[in-house]
């Protein structure tokens, strides 16, 4: 059962009631699992769901020594990361639910979420996950996951990447305490750039590839990494300038409206509430003959202008090179594009159950899929460079398996199960990952029950 839920979350994803009703019928997971009808009842499926969470920790062993056995896969660097997933039903009644209202990364804060941390290597391979509550903080969670790693790995030389927000100054000055010191690369809030600014204006720019500059400031027993791109200048400027053009469209309209003095004040709270970030860049003058008056604060957009496409990091690996550190936090991004397969290829939302242990093992059913996802995406690198896992599973949906049924002069039924021929571009693709087809089933006999008696 399990091995039907994964590929189902892996293939087609949908609800357990479709695969209940009509993915399980319609596939070859029967013949291919030589289970037959057995799993088509839906309890099957519950029962399965509700045994699943004791046997996490053991999936998280076996995955981790499989990839180290297929691709030598190793765990010297980790990212870590949260995101969250939602609920589209009341709040539940039970104060000790997951399901709670908090920040939400979907922008769903009208719904109870429950918040999941992932650790994943640079390659994509998950190591580990969590399900916390939805009001969990980020920075709330780092501890307990480093204790889990350590019990499970040992205490190795590894380097932990993280985004901004996450760990607190507390929590870095614990791992920078911890014997042997726990090393660490993350990202900064933009306003802490502020404080090493002037320290950072002597030290001279240094290339790391084309169009990325980093520079380096030692302090006290760290090394900040300022990083400027000269692609994303152009990016954030842009996103910058639209809505402070709007904004600024905006107020020139309300200047020449004839308003009292509440309803020009309720239309500019609108337009701060609409455009936050171009509000802060903008003077609101008041005129003595109580007409509206506006400027650019010039100051703030001075300042603004020469931190684009510019971000701080921060880090206790003090014997690597700018490229290699700036490499290393690049990688992050395989976590939001882990985020993203769940999200999306896999469809982990939306979530139908309401039991608190069945909604888990959902989750760890769509954690095996994505671990499924990882691996052909590995394999692919090696076999298949320019293929993705989407466009891989895709193609081979092209071979049907289909039951032909050849009555007998006795009353009797001859079932063959054959699969399609594969269409040359698919044969390519099987002969370039190794895989090779079955053998044709066996045919099968089906007497009517007239005849059994």
């Amino acid at each position: 059962m399990l091995a039907a839920l994964t590929a189902y979350r892996l293939l087609d994803p949908g609800s357990e009631w479709r695969l209940h009703r009509q993915w399980y019928e319609q596939s070859a997971l029967a013949d291919l699992l030589g289970t037959g009808d057995g799993l088509t009842e839906i309890h099957v499926r519950y029962r399965c769901l509700d045994r699943l969470l004791p046997h996490k920790r053991a999936r998280f062993a076996h995955l981790t020594t499989r990839w180290r056995d297929l691709f030598k896969a190793r765990y010297e660097v980790l990212l870590y990361d949260l995101t969250s997933t939602y609920f589209e039903s009341a709040p539940p009644e039970d104060p000790r639910d997951k399901r709670r209202f908090g920040y939400s990364r979907d922008k769903r804060r009208d719904c109870v979420q429950v918040v999941i941390a992932l650790i994943i290597t640079p390659e994509g391979f998950p190591l580990a996950y969590a399900v916390l509550a939805g009001n969990t903080t980020d920075n709330r969670t780092l501890r307990l996951f480093l204790r889990q790693i350590e019990r499970r790995y040992g205490k190795a030389d590894r380097i932990w990447l993280m985004d901004r927000g996450i760990p607190t100054e507390a929590t870095l000055a614990q791992l920078r305490a911890s014997a042997p010191p726990v090393r660490s690369l993350v990202g900064t809030p933009k306003g802490r750039l502020a404080q090493v600014e002037a320290a950072l204006l002597g030290q001279p720019w240094q290339q790391v590839r084309a169009g990325i500059d980093v520079k380096l400031l030692p302090h006290a027993g760290e090394v900040y990494v300022l990083a400027r791109s000269h692609n994303r200048v152009a990016k954030e400027r842009a996103m910058r300038r639209k809505p402070l053009k709007r904004l600024w469209q905006r107020l020139r309209q309300l200047q020449g409206m004839q308003l009292t003095r509440d309803q020009l004040l309720l239309k500019l709270g609108a337009a701060r509430q609409r455009w936050p970030a171009a509000w802060r860049r903008v003077q609101v003058i008041p005129q003595p003959d109580g007409t509206l008056g506006f400027a650019l604060n010039r100051e703030k957009l001075r300042q603004v202008r020469q931190r684009e496409g510019r971000y701080l990091l921060r880090t206790n690996v003090t014997d690597r090179k700018p490229t290699e550190l700036w490499e290393l936090y690049m990688r992050l991004v395989q976590v939001e594009e882990a985020f993203k397969t769940l999200k999306g290829d896999l469809a982990l939302r939306p979530i139908h159950h309401q039991l608190l242990p069945r909604i888990e093992a959902h989750i760890f059913v769509a954690f095996l899929a994505y671990a499924l996802h990882a691996t052909l995406r590995r394999r692919l690198r090696d076999l298949a460079p320019g293929l993705t896992s989407r466009t891989v599973l895709e193609k081979l949906q092209a071979i049907q398996m289909v039951d032909v049924h050849l009555p007998t002069t006795d009353g009797r039924e001859v079932i063959l199960s054959r699969y399609t021929q594969p269409e040359p571009d698919v044969r390519v693709l099987l002969t370039q990952l190794r895989l090779q087809l079955p053998a044709q089933p066996a045919p099968r006999l089906n007497a009517p029950a007239t005849l059994v008696r």
